[in-house]
């Protein structure tokens, strides 16, 4: 199976159980390298269908202030995209079989090269890449690269998004289309955007893809919301917080997220 049918597969098995596919965000490197894996496994045994890496950028222009801090953190640690690959190639060892999504931006990649980079992505287990300061328009060549070696490229579409530009982002995207929840960057809120629903609905009307709605969400009740609106829901900002926040980061990861699974649990998306 390659990524772009396991990140397809993993929807699939969330709609069949009634409810939105949960996917995790976190940052690779963070608090170090060690803890990130031990986080991420544990955030595999803890409910995720489905996990976005961060890989740590110096200018993270999509990313609100925790985001921001762990990447650096990450960095301070000494993390590289060398270096992000090499966890995935880890975790994967020690048996980790969600779909795994690297979220990082582009200039970093373009240093690497890109189909360079799209064969080690997929040669180290991940499934997809996330790349949020990659116009549509400017991507042809990953788009290209992530066709032959069967790996998603997931686009995000804002609020704001015209109709247009709305329907063509919905057309390029594979594996799901990443719904950017509001206006702004990353970072725990403390209600949902009032025009989310309209947004979502708007999105739908267009996608070929499930619908994954991102950025804002920091509670068990938020994710309940979003899960009668879209087919998944991502969590990142606030689940940082609660790691950083402990003496031990995997079970803070462990203790976040299992609330939050469980308010998916009996709700069933929108059809």
């Amino acid at each position: 199976m390659d990524g772009l049918s396991h990140i397809t597969a993993a929807f699939e098995q969330a709609r069949a159980a009634g409810r939105a596919a949960l996917m995790p965000y976190f940052t690779l490197g963070f608090p170090t390298p060690a803890d990130s894996l031990a986080v991420v496994e544990a955030l595999a045994r803890s409910g995720a269908d489905l996990i976005e890496l961060g890989v740590p950028f110096s200018d993270p222009l999509a990313d609100g202030p925790t985001i921001q801090r762990s990447t650096q953190v990450a960095l301070e640690q000494g993390m590289t995209l060398a270096g992000c690959l090499d966890l995935v190639r880890q975790l994967r060892a020690r048996g980790v079989p969600q779909p795994l999504l690297l979220m990082g931006y582009i200039n970093p990649i373009l240093t690497y090269g890109i189909e360079r980079y799209v064969q080690a992505v997929v040669a180290a287990g991940a499934d997809g890449l996330i790349v949020p300061d990659l116009p549509v328009e400017e991507a042809a060549e990953m788009e290209a690269a992530c066709r032959a070696h069967g790996c998603a490229l997931v686009y995000l579409a804002a609020p704001t998004s015209t109709p247009e530009r709305l329907a063509m982002l919905a057309e390029h995207t594979s594996g799901f289309l990443y719904l950017v929840s509001v206006t702004g960057v990353t970072g725990a809120r403390e209600g949902l955007a009032p025009g989310l629903e309209a947004f979502a609905a708007r999105a739908k009307a267009v996608a070929r893809t499930p619908l994954a709605v991102g950025f804002g969400i920091a509670r068990p009740d938020q994710a309940a919301a979003v899960a009668r609106l879209a087919d998944g829901v991502i969590i990142g900002s606030a689940l940082i917080q609660a790691v950083a926040k402990s003496d031990n980061p995997a079970q803070a990861a462990a203790d976040f997220l299992a609330p939050v699974r469980q308010a998916l649990e009996t709700l069933q998306p929108q059809q």
